[in-house]
């Protein structure tokens, strides 16, 4: 039987010194592209894996990252928090960090279990995900200063942007994402087109609305918006778009997510007398599976990113040094994509002006 791969094996083979090994699995970013990426064809070839144990007791350090797991959302809203879970868990290991999964009913219950987890040395940073105006765990987290990034950037209490905060975030760019989708209906023709969101004062909500807004607003015919709300329910969805099929003549339909998709798709085939075309927000199973176009979040580049940025502060925290980078090169917003189906391709009924 071979003896397992050691790290001056990987030295060898990569035709480097041990230290930079240790750089590649540790400190990534202080390794030349080239070097990173031949030491980490070498490491995958022989399957060298790191001595935790050994570098725990070297380096004080844990390697591992908590995370909490969302169990309270059904399956199609907890898909993008699901992606993104696996996604984390992926970008950690490539950088030699393990992901603890922890379970809490609140923020208060959560913040008990970090100040367990930290006196214990069980973790060295944390993912935030359901971030909110007001959010008590940034101030916990930031006054400990504790390592931390946040998928999604905080909100005001009124859904505005005005304060992001100075903590490490990574989000999608949802006013951009319901954006181009509404271009996309536009440059089809469709002049009656509605927004059926959450209710007002939902920082995401009503930053996806904006963007629908002024996609309307830079159209040379400019259509008049047409907003609907819903809970943000399938049942919900499916009633007030039934609703607004009464009482309005629409040819297309932006919805704030899948889950309003399917409530939206649900109505269409059950009142409508013709075709609405119809997009969704974050491309799910769901939305595959029943062709409806939708705009996809890049949650693997979101995961990657929250990983750099958290594995930043922890080194950095480790050399007891003042945090290098700026605000904005620790606030990052990411672009999505219009994933274009059927759903969106509807032709506009002949009768319609």
């Amino acid at each position: 039987m071979s003896s397992r791969p050691t790290l001056a094996t990987v030295a060898r083979a990569a035709g480097v010194s041990p230290q930079t090994v240790s750089n590649v699995i540790s400190n990534p970013h202080l390794v030349a592209p080239a070097t990173l990426a031949r030491v980490q064809a070498v490491i995958a070839e022989v399957d060298y894996r790191p001595n935790t144990a050994a570098r725990r007791l070297r380096t004080q350090r844990s390697f591992v990252l908590g995370v909490r797991m969302t169990t309270d959302m059904d399956g199609i809203s907890g898909y993008v928090l699901d992606h993104f879970l696996h996604a984390v868990t992926g970008s950690a290991q490539r950088v030699g960090l393990s992901v603890m999964l922890y379970v809490a009913d609140d923020a208060t219950a959560e913040m008990r279990i970090w100040d367990q987890l930290l006196a214990e040395g069980g973790v060295d940073g944390l993912v935030l995900a359901h971030t909110h105006a007001g959010d008590p765990r940034i101030g916990w987290l930031t006054e400990r200063q504790v390592p931390f990034v946040a998928f999604g950037r905080p909100w005001c209490d009124n859904g505005s942007r005005a304060d992001l905060g100075t903590h490490a975030w990574v989000d999608v760019d949802g006013r951009a994402g319901v954006r181009l989708a509404t271009e996309h209906l536009l440059a089809a023709g469709h002049r009656r087109i509605a927004f059926l969101g959450w209710p007002k004062g939902s920082g995401v909500g009503d930053d996806r609305l904006a963007g629908y807004k002024e996609a309307l607003a830079a159209c040379d015919d400019a259509p008049q918006a047409v907003v609907l709300r819903c809970d943000g329910s399938v049942a919900d969805a499916t009633a007030q778009m039934a609703l607004a099929l009464r009482e309005a003549d629409l040819t297309a339909v932006v919805t704030v997510s899948d889950a309003v998709a399917l409530g939206a798709h649900a109505a269409i085939r059950e009142h409508a007398t013709y075709d609405i075309a119809l997009i969704g927000f974050d491309n799910t199973p769901v939305a595959r599976a029943l062709d409806i176009s939708s705009v996809d979040q890049p949650v693997a580049e979101v995961a990657e990113r929250c990983i750099e940025l958290l594995k930043q502060q922890i080194d950095t925290a480790r050399r007891r040094q003042a945090t290098p980078e700026t605000t904005a090169e620790r606030q990052i917003v990411v672009r999505p994509r219009l994933v274009e189906r059927s759903s969106s391709r509807t032709p506009i009924p002949a009768d319609i002006d």
